[in-house]
């Protein structure tokens, strides 16, 4: 432990590393809340009319790595993806989110949509040409570790943000795992919702210190203080597409 905690420390050093709190919620514990952050907080001016939907097209290896190693409360972690907003393909990026406890560290690198579709269909040449790091690094991923599409996660966010510091807090709702295809641009994706009704996520972001002010209005450590994660919901509710072995798993919890 204190070895990877050195290594932690020394990669801190070169990135900028945040903390992440999440906890599930219900609607009704959202809208409390809602009335005493409105004092210190406000809506982050980017949501518009004070949400938006986040598409991520998540990848995993030969191993589904990304995935195990969240079961298995692997310490260090990372998972790759590329995101949109609202379907839209005006904001495409290709992101990397590293992480080491309750830290959380994010890459990302732009794309076009012709260049999502060329990793779709397995046409990684591109990404060795790329004048960004981080494209770079997924085309050995994708040649040498088979990362490949696994499933598509969309949810509607509602963020507020603190103009002092760099806190950020947001309410993911509705989270769904899109099927049918990995068409991320396609807004009539069938979807399976993954959380129970009336419940949703909340994560608290910062860096350094969170204000006591915030930590004030946080629900109790009684709460679901949580470290669940939407990739690994909405995989596990489409894991029937991915091979026998959900089969056998099922048969082995009857």
């Amino acid at each position: 432990m204190a070895g990877l905690r050195k290594i932690f420390m020394e990669n801190r050093k070169k990135e900028c590393f945040r903390n992440e709190w999440k906890y599930l919620i219900s609607t009704s514990e959202k809208e409390l809340l809602k009335l005493r952050m409105k004092h210190f907080l406000k809506l982050d001016p980017h949501a518009g009319t004070g949400s938006y939907m986040i598409r991520s097209l998540y990848f995993d290896d030969y191993w589904n790595s990304a995935f195990e190693e969240k079961e298995a409360g692997v310490l260090m972690r990372k998972k790759y993806r590329i995101r949109i907003y609202d379907c839209s393909e005006r904001s495409i990026r290709l992101e990397r989110k590293k992480k080491f406890g309750s830290f959380i560290y994010k890459e990302s690198a732009p794309l076009t949509k012709e260049e999502v579709w060329k990793i779709l269909d397995g046409d990684y040449g591109f990404l060795l040409k790329s004048p960004y790091p981080l494209c770079r690094e997924f085309y050995v991923e994708c040649v040498s570790s088979l990362m490949r599409p696994r499933t598509i996660v969309d949810y509607d966010r509602e963020p507020w943000i603190l103009d002092e510091g760099t806190v950020r807090i947001t309410f993911d709702s509705d989270v769904r795992a899109a099927i049918g295809s990995f068409d991320m641009f396609d807004p009539t994706l069938p979807t399976l919702p993954v959380l129970e009704p009336g419940k949703l996520i909340m994560e608290v972001k910062f860096t350094e210190l969170l204000p006591q002010i915030v930590k004030e209005i946080l629900p109790p450590q009684a709460a679901e203080f949580t470290a669940v994660s939407k990739y690994v919901l909405c995989y596990e509710k489409t894991r029937y597409k991915n091979g026998f072995e959900y089969w056998y798993e099922t048969e082995e919890r009857k």
